[in-house]
């Protein structure tokens, strides 16, 4: 199997640094049957956003910006327990961490910029309603007797 595959690309030329990953493993819950009891397959891995060098100061303060209520001292965490295998679930972790961070990084939407409705395009509409409300004073019979 060897060791993890390439770096998880977090948006263009910037990765995951493998060295900055902290990963730890315990007994997972799930299915598995007798196997889940011996071995530790869920997985949780940690990065430490606040000390990382690895991104961008202007990418870094907007994901600690964005991911605020999910930092502990800084330090954002991902688990994974969804596979029977460590393997798997490691990989399932990495990529998880990955598209967070791209998620937290990437720049703000431009603001949207109201357009406006063309003058006879309002025109229109208000002569229509002129219209439809005679139609329908029309059809009181007040006139008939």
């Amino acid at each position: 199997m060897g060791d993890m595959p390439a770096p998880y690309v977090i948006r263009g030329s910037v990765f995951l640094p493998e060295a900055e990953l902290m990963w730890r493993f315990s007994r997972s819950s799930g299915p598995g049957g007798q196997h889940v009891n011996t071995s530790d397959s869920q997985v949780e891995l940690r990065f430490d956003l606040a000390r990382t060098e690895a991104l961008p100061s202007v990418w870094k303060e907007r994901a600690l910006e964005r991911l605020a209520g999910r930092l502990v001292d800084g330090v954002v965490t991902v688990r994974a327990s969804e596979h029977r295998s460590q393997w798997r679930n490691r990989e399932t972790a990495a990529v998880r961490l990955a598209s967070l961070l791209a998620e937290a990084t990437a720049p703000p939407p431009k603001p949207r910029r109201p357009t406006r409705i063309p003058r006879g395009i309002n025109e229109r509409r208000l002569r229509e309603k002129k219209q439809r409300s005679e139609v329908k004073r029309g059809r009181t019979g007040r006139g008939w007797t």
